[in-house]
């Protein structure tokens, strides 16, 4: 944006609270309506193309807050930007920028109107601040562009400057030279020809702060990057900094007198990197690359509260960010997708809430299925699972959108959970371009409808093929389970107490199937406990199959693994030509309802001509 002679600008003193919880609005807009570019330039410190996703995220919260703040207290409305901003930080790049406004706050605290000097001051703190979170600081990242602005605003204020306009305009100037030298800081930003994302969104809050200060209510929210490259310029850069660690891990952790120094020193001997700790004395805002999450999440556990934990896949962020498929598909945890097919294709996975007593876990995340069963087996705590919070579907649907063109979600039976739900609602207000489609099913077989969404997302199909596709697949893809022990559904209180001596004292197998039309989960009859069962089994899973089509199948074990591979020989006998998985674990969807011991077997059409 031009420069405006702040000359011909009525000189402005001071500021409220209203004012500023405008000018912040601006600015907020001013990224999010940014951030796909800023993805698409995101290759420091991993290139994962998601800071973009972060920032606005990190600052929607933010702006969602300001929303209900009332007053012209500038102090005030700051405690309420740095607390919101701790609570909905995301990523690197989120965490520094929410340490930076959790310092301004502190600076501005008990501050009704701002001048030069307490903006100079409160700004300097938050630099300060947001260097002091990270663990190694690099020049060249939004601490550089901070500094800056900082800088500039004392110069100004021990210059005498008292006008907010000019001193604002003067740092904004600095801010925009330290922003265009970042790629002189940093070797992978010079070698893809972009400055640094994260710096960029930094001052495109700034402009757009800026742009209210002088246009009030006119200010606009385009953009314009300053010295970036064409869009997906991470593809094939070597990023500087290690990107072996696996999961971005975060969390908020929360006590009366939290000892960050401890916390750090901590941390500090975990396998990790870009850890980045944000927050007060009270609450601390963790990010964290690590190979295991649960081992985190563990470790920061013994300084207080956990919550709010999440964990990205950055090999599965930077294949999408390489994937030349205009549809990505996006799946909930509750689906079991083999391992070799969601390293391949382009399926990413939003994580389900497991609570086993006073623990919680990301299902498939910090809590992989053999861990699951194991607990399932020993813990005298009834497990439990929750759907995600909306904000996983919509922090996940934004970043894809940066990268292709269009989403499908293959959600989980809505019938069942009211994880779909919660997918819907993340879609709203995304141009039309997530589609949610139920899958009236659970497990392997939306699996199994995931697996070919992404292969034709693959092949060249745009969004409304694969829906139609799926949804003509779905009325003819099925789930069938047999349950050993019902102790589990027992102790969830979804069978009657009295069903478990029974079913043990006359050896019998209840048999349970989803799919179809409803969705819902049906008792499809009784096995009998024998040497036979898994080919018995398999014959009541294959009545009324059309045996004239090709079929897709998998078979899940629920800690269980050789009882399945007896179940899949089965399957593969009793069905010539069946395209079939090799056997592995099921998630805990289906895990923590049928329980240890029971094996699941799902089938789909190979194609969706061969449904009538």
């Amino acid at each position: 944006m031009p420069n405006i002679a702040v000359q011909s600008i009525t000189p402005q003193h001071h500021a409220d609270g209203r004012t500023l919880k405008q000018a912040l609005i601006a600015g907020i807009g001013r990224v999010l309506a940014d951030r796909d570019r800023l993805n698409r330039i995101n290759v420091f410190p991993v290139p994962d193309g998601d800071t973009g996703s972060n920032l606005g995220f990190t600052l929607a919260s933010v702006r969602d807050a300001l929303q209900s703040v009332r007053g012209g207290d500038v102090g005030v409305l700051f405690g309420r930007v740095g607390s919101e901003a701790i609570d909905g930080a995301r990523g690197n790049s989120g965490a520094i920028l929410a340490q930076f406004l959790q310092g301004v706050s502190e600076g501005l605290q008990g501050h009704r109107r701002l001048v030069v000097d307490t903006l100079a001051s409160a700004v300097g703190r938050g630099s300060a601040q947001a260097r002091q979170a990270i663990a190694e600081p690099r020049e060249g990242t939004m601490l550089s562009v901070i500094q800056a602005f900082a800088e500039s605003l004392r110069l100004a204020c021990d210059q005498g400057v008292v006008d907010l306009r000019s001193a604002f305009d003067r740092a904004l100037v600095a801010s925009r030279r330290a922003l265009a030298n970042t790629p002189n800081q940093l070797a992978v930003l010079r070698k893809a020809g972009v400055v640094d994302a994260g710096a960029q969104g930094f001052l495109n809050l700034l402009e757009g702060i800026n742009d209210y200060i002088l246009r009030g209510r006119s200010a606009k929210t385009e953009v314009g990057l300053t010295s970036v490259a064409e869009a997906g310029v991470m593809v094939g850069v070597d990023a500087e900094a290690d990107s072996l660690h696996r999961w971005c891990s975060e969390c908020v952790l929360s006590a009366g007198a939290i000892d960050r120094s401890a916390v750090r020193k901590t941390l500090d001997a975990l396998d990790g990197s870009s850890l980045v700790i944000a927050g007060t004395r009270e609450k601390l805002r963790v990010h964290m690359h690590v190979d295991d999450p649960a081992a985190l999440f563990e470790t920061l556990s013994a300084f207080g509260e956990v919550r709010a934990r999440k964990a990205d896949d950055m090999h599965a962020q930077q294949r999408a960010t390489r994937e030349r498929s205009a549809v990505a598909i996006v799946v909930d945890s509750a689906a079991d997708v083999p391992a070799d097919a969601l390293e391949l294709l382009p399926i990413q996975m939003v994580p389900v809430r497991i609570n086993i007593g006073p623990e919680d876990f990301l299902d498939k995340v910090s809590l992989s299925p053999e861990a699951f069963y194991a607990l399932l087996r020993t813990s005298e705590h009834t497990v439990r699972t929750s759907q995600p919070p909306p904000g996983d579907f919509r922090r996940l649907f934004e970043f894809l959108l940066s990268h292709h063109e269009a989403v499908v979600y293959v959600g989980v039976s809505r019938a069942i959970s009211g994880t779909l739900q919660a997918g819907e609602t993340a879609s709203a207000n995304l141009a039309g371009r997530v589609h949610v489609v139920d899958t009236a099913n659970v497990s392997g077989g939306q699996g199994l409808l995931a697996r070919h969404a992404a292969e034709r997302a693959l092949a060249g199909a745009d969004a409304a093929t694969l829906v139609a596709e799926l949804e003509s697949l779905r009325t003819r893809t099925v789930t069938f389970a047999y349950v050993r022990d019902l102790t589990s559904a027992v102790r969830g209180g979804r069978i009657p107490a009295w069903a478990l001596p029974i079913t043990r004292w006359l050896g019998l197998v209840p048999v349970a199937r989803i799919g179809g039309r409803d969705g819902r989960l049906h008792v499809a009859g009784i096995c009998l406990d024998r040497a036979n069962l898994p080919a018995r089994f398999v014959r009541r899973v294959l009545r009324g199959i059309d045996r004239r089509i090709a079929w897709r199948a998998q078979v899940m074990a629920c800690d269980s693994l050789e009882e399945a591979q007896r179940v899949r020989r089965a399957l593969i006998e009793q069905l010539p030509g069946v395209e079939c998985a090799e056997v592995f674990d099921a998630g805990s969807a289906i895990g923590a309802h049928a329980g240890p011991g029971s094996i699941v077997v799902s089938l789909m059409p190979m194609h969706a001509a061969d449904v009538g």
